[in-house]
């Protein structure tokens, strides 16, 4: 397994452990609480990456990277979206164009 997934693994499960914790005493508890703030947590954070990437700033991109993934999994558990979900959606995908496969949804 690369170091990735195993820092994938341990925080996913660590974003789990923190459901139904008090919001007071845990950032992700209180994001968990608030779908509504995790959300625009998620949406800051993509924008920081965003323009961290557009000034080539790697060391900020890798934070920023760190930061969006996150609050990505903190709405992903709050919404009750497992990663085997988002990956069953990912391996639909594979082999697909992402031209065609774009295409595909608007239909």
């Amino acid at each position: 397994m690369s170091r990735f997934a195993d820092v994938l693994a341990r925080l996913t499960a660590t974003i789990e452990s923190r459901k139904g914790g008090d919001p007071a005493a845990s950032y992700t508890a209180k994001l968990l609480a608030d779908s509504s703030l995790a959300g625009k947590k998620l949406g800051e954070e993509a924008i920081e990456t965003v323009i961290a990437a557009t000034q080539g700033d790697k060391d900020a991109l890798a934070a920023e990277s760190g930061d969006l993934i996150y609050h990505w999994l903190v709405v992903l558990a709050a919404a009750g979206v497992s990663l085997d979900e988002v990956a069953a959606k990912l391996e639909a995908r594979e082999g697909t164009s992402g031209l065609a496969e774009k295409a595909n949804r608007s239909k």
